[in-house]
């Protein structure tokens, strides 16, 4: 990774595999655990914000080293709940998936909207 990456585009479901290959591109090796959690915060705005809502993604390296990745919508009232899905249901693994997967996640509210983060090894 050389700096950040810093896209802003509409949250669309053909925006989610090319946003996890921009994701790849950008750290210069596979990294599932960052393509995974982009794909699933991405999905979350399309599903519970609406589809076309503009967001902001940044990647970057904190100084501590981890990865740290921020996905940024407008709507500040669309909270995140951690649901525990059962063996049939659809839907409700996302957020579940990001806390197994990062060290540490969580939202900033703020009355332009909220940003959802997780932080990776």
């Amino acid at each position: 990774m050389t700096g950040p990456l810093f896209l802003e585009l509409l949250a669309l479901p053909k925006a989610v595999p090319e946003v996890r290959h921009a994701v790849r591109e950008h750290l210069g090796a596979s990294c599932p655990e960052a393509q995974l959690c982009v794909s699933e915060l991405l999905t979350n705005v399309i599903q519970h914000v609406g589809e076309g809502t503009q967001v902001t993604i940044r990647l970057f390296r904190t100084p501590h080293g981890r990865t740290r990745l921020e996905v940024t919508d407008p709507d500040a009232h669309a909270w995140l709940v951690t649901r525990h899905a059962g063996p049939t249901d659809e839907a409700g693994r996302g957020l579940p998936l990001i806390d197994a997967l990062a060290l540490r996640w969580g939202v900033w509210l703020t009355p332009a909207g909220k940003t959802v983060w997780c932080e990776m090894p």
